[in-house]
């Protein structure tokens, strides 16, 4: 039997609402939202609900909520967290330019780091993840074993920024991979480069190991942006 289907409560339908309003622009950076009686009244719910979406929001640096006082909207650009990218839910030309740009600063540190600190596991399975990326069928497939091998990448880099970043990145990009099939639209001409990757770093040779990540990188990049 599948899964159930989750159902959202009252309280993220008003959150989802919100928030791709902010997101979208529909409520400008310095903007006073309604009052939470005439939010409620205008999406048909109750003030708790209404409550509840708020906090999450402020939670997430999108409005500045102060008691007795307007809760205004912020610039989610200047305050917001990598979290805000997952809720726009899709992403346009702009947002995806910027993100494989820092994908790829990200990527082509973590291998260099990499090289120095993984262990021999990790480089092993490094080299098993290049094959597997070798020997992938589908699209999907290799999707998700590009994924796997940039994920043990960076856990291999020992930097804990870089994996929660990595972490955050993850919820925008599984959910929606099939956005992303130009990443492996022509990966039989970069296969040989995930196998040098993962040699370099198995070898200690941060140098190799970054220059090979970053033309594998820069090449996805501009599949995704032509």
């Amino acid at each position: 039997m599948s899964a159930p289907i989750p159902r959202l409560s009252v309280p993220d339908h008003v959150f989802a609402r919100l928030s791709e309003a902010i997101l979208s622009g529909g409520y400008t950076p310095g903007e006073r939202l309604p009052a939470q009686r005439v939010l409620a009244a205008e999406l048909d719910v109750n003030m708790a609900s209404v409550r509840e979406a708020l906090k999450r929001l402020e939670q997430l640096r999108l409005v500045d909520v102060r008691h007795g006082d307007a809760t205004r909207v912020l610039d989610w650009r200047r305050s917001g967290g990598l979290d805000a990218l997952i809720l726009l839910g899709s992403v346009d030309e702009a947002v995806v330019r910027d993100l494989f740009e820092a994908r790829r600063v990200l990527l082509v540190e973590s291998a260099r780091l990499a090289a120095d600190r993984r262990s021999a596991e990790q480089a092993a399975s490094l080299i098993e993840l290049a094959d597997a990326m070798a020997t992938a069928g589908e699209d999907s497939s290799a999707l998700l074993a590009d994924w796997a091998f940039m994920a043990a990448l960076v856990e291999a880099a020992g930097n804990i920024v870089f994996q929660l970043i990595m972490n955050s990145v993850r919820e925008l990009y599984l959910p929606q991979a099939d956005a992303f099939a130009a990443l492996v639209s022509h990966r039989d001409e970069l296969v040989e480069l995930y196998t040098r990757a993962a040699a370099a770093v198995g070898d200690g040779d941060g140098d190799g190991a970054a220059a090979a990540v970053d033309e594998l990188a820069a090449a996805q990049g501009a599949w995704m942006i032509p």
